[in-house]
């Protein structure tokens, strides 16, 4: 072999091994199905990751319709994070339909649950009165930061099995940022704790609130159920309106995604001015109150404290 043709060989053999070296240094793509849960896996993931979210700051995951610019964003990805519990199942869909070979991180898995709540009538829908509704469980669990101490481990835990490399720190950053959910949570029990455990009962425009509810002692009524789809009944929007001007209830709250018409019709009706918006199922935009998922539940915090307490 004379030397110009080994010189060539020898760079063509060259050629993978530079690619792969940078392809290496490249940040592992993951999509996550909303804003919450992409905060949440940016947390874990660090400088590793790289993360995008389907249905942005802002956005009702509940209405989300995915698009062909979806698919290919999926179909890039190295790994999904999905709720589950019937929250996100059009992003399982769509990773059939984009033809995904990476990795499902169900960040859910193996948390304690709440029962969806009926809402045929408008009787008290307090926390701790979880019934069967076709056997779904309620999905809005990161509403407690004890079971998002959970999912994060979870989230460690996939990322860590499409990155062996990195697994190690995505454990310490999980645990890391699980130390802050502690601290979150002891702050929330503080600033609840002058308000009387009778008196912490609260209006939302639908039923996302009930893992906070079971968490701090605090009971959410809405219109509307687990989803924001669909429109509750006149009967039941006249059946929350008597239980708000029964039981005195001087708390209601927009939420950040949600149309405010129909909470706007409960309050005129019940006389009783809304107090502001709460964040359910999404981040604020960055300029927001509530950009990541401790501002989010911070925010939450004050305005039910401040709205309790006035």
């Amino acid at each position: 072999m004379n030397l110009s043709r080994r010189a060539c060989l020898q760079g063509s053999l060259a050629l993978p091994l530079t690619f792969g070296a940078v392809r290496a240094s490249e940040p592992l793509p993951v999509l996550a199905s909303f804003s919450i849960l992409a905060d949440l896996t940016r947390e874990v993931g660090g400088d590793r990751v790289r993360v995008d979210s389907l249905v942005g700051p802002g956005q009702d995951a509940h209405v989300f319709e995915p698009s062909p610019a979806d698919a290919r964003r999926v179909a890039a990805a190295r790994a999904i994070v999905v709720v589950g519990l019937g929250f996100d199942p059009w992003l399982d869909r769509l990773a059939r339909a984009a033809h995904f070979r990476g990795q499902r991180i169900l960040a859910s898995e193996g948390i304690r649950t709440l029962k969806a709540r009926p809402h045929k009538h408008g009787h008290d829908h307090g926390h701790g009165h979880h019934h069967h509704h076709h056997g779904d469980a309620d999905p809005h669990i990161w509403q407690d930061p004890k079971r998002v101490q959970v999912m994060v481990r979870r989230i460690a835990a996939g990322l860590g099995n499409v990155d062996p490399a990195g697994r190690a720190g995505y454990e310490a950053n999980a645990a890391r940022y699980s130390e802050r959910l502690e601290a979150l949570h002891a702050w929330v029990e503080r600033e609840l704790a002058p308000i009387p455990r009778e008196g912490r009962r609260i209006v939302t425009s639908h039923d996302a609130f009930a893992y906070f509810g079971e968490r701090y002692g605090v009971t959410f009524l809405a219109p509307q159920g687990v989803t924001s789809r669909g429109e509750p009944s006149a009967q039941q929007i006249a059946a929350l309106v008597q239980q708000i001007r029964r039981e005195r209830i001087r708390a209601l709250f927009l939420e950040g995604q949600a149309n405010p018409r129909i909470l706007e019709q409960v309050a005129r009706e019940a006389g009783v001015r809304i107090g502001g918006t709460l964040y359910a199922d999404a981040l604020s935009p960055p300029d927001g109150p509530a950009p990541t998922y401790e501002a989010l539940i911070r925010h939450n915090t004050r305005m039910i404290v401040e709205a309790l307490a006035g």
